[in-house]
């Protein structure tokens, strides 16, 4: 089942429905308090994790991708490490396209199967609060557009927990288009001024593959639409029309006929994301193409100092 987040999740601020659902925030942290547990701490191999405390749509798994980038080029033999999840099948086969990827139902048991490689860093797509890892270094992500939503923990809000918990943590990266890049920089300080703050870039790798001249109808059911939308935009592409979907979508043959009448009635081509185009490789395809995309790091120095 694909539940689309309520839209009052991303006001600025809280609403009526927000406040109602917040009795049970607390009736969740009191469930976490007994679910927690001892965390167990790797030491035969370093792990990374690339996390959100936002739900979704953050730049986790490009991020994860751009650090195993730079391992390589280091000559660190690195891995990535996911929780197997069946509706995030379409991850999965992008992490493997870079590299090795461990999953498993338990992350700690994924691991494991990475230490009897031999592997010398571990990169975990996903997990900053799973209580039974004690990570070597943990990245903090946020989308540039979404931030916080209206700062409110689940159920109330998008948060896993409390934005003030930022105070536990050393590094976060804010990834987007530079959208209210200095505006968030200065509210991250406010709350921990150590953190050390990195910046992620999104930039679409085969535009050659587009017409500037042509008009577009884009779709996708990520957790990061608009950022999406505005990165297509700023390089050039007219859309007429955009259609956002849940994040991890299973599309039916349906959604597709439906999103290619809509393209024909508009006289436009279709684009959606490499994301979404694996979950729909099966489906009538030949009419859509898909914008690959990586993660520029802003000072990337300051990147590879924290990893190395």
């Amino acid at each position: 089942m694909n539940l689309k987040k309520p839209k009052f999740w991303d006001y600025n601020r809280p609403n009526i429905y927000a406040y109602l659902l917040y009795p049970l925030t607390f009736l969740i942290k009191f469930i976490n308090i007994f679910k927690s547990k001892p965390k167990n701490k790797i030491r035969k191999i370093k792990t990374i994790c690339v996390g959100n405390i936002y739900v979704g749509g953050t730049g986790k798994t490009s991020l994860s991708i751009k650090i195993k980038k730079i391992l390589d080029e280091k000559k660190i033999k690195s891995c990535f490490v996911k929780k197997y999840y069946e509706n995030q099948i379409d991850e999965q086969k992008i992490l493997k396209k870079h590299g090795k990827l461990f999953v498993s139902h338990s992350r700690e048991n994924a691991v494991k199967l990475a230490e009897k490689e031999h592997y010398d860093v571990a990169i975990f797509d996903d997990g900053l609060q799973d209580q039974s890892i004690e990570y070597n270094l943990k990245f903090v992500c946020f989308n540039n557009i979404n931030w916080i939503g209206n700062g409110m923990t689940i159920p109330s809000g998008p948060l896993r927990e409390p934005l003030n918990n930022l105070r536990n943590y050393n590094h976060v990266f804010l990834n987007g288009n530079l959208e209210n890049q200095e505006r968030l920089t200065n509210q991250l300080l406010n709350i921990n001024s150590k953190l050390i703050i990195h910046t992620g870039l999104y930039k679409p790798i085969n535009l050659k593959d587009f017409e500037k001249n042509s008009k577009y109808l884009v779709f996708s059911g990520i957790g990061n639409h608009q950022t999406f939308v505005s990165m297509v935009r700023k390089n050039g592409l007219q859309i007429l029309k955009d259609i956002e979907f849940a994040d991890h979508y299973s599309y039916t043959k349906k959604d597709i006929n439906k999103i290619l009448k809509e393209a024909d009635n508009l006289n436009c081509k279709v684009i959606t994301t490499e994301k979404d185009f694996l979950r729909i490789e099966n489906l009538n395809t030949n009419k859509i193409k898909f914008i690959k995309s990586e993660l520029q790091i802003i000072d990337e120095d300051k990147l590879i100092n924290s990893i190395i």
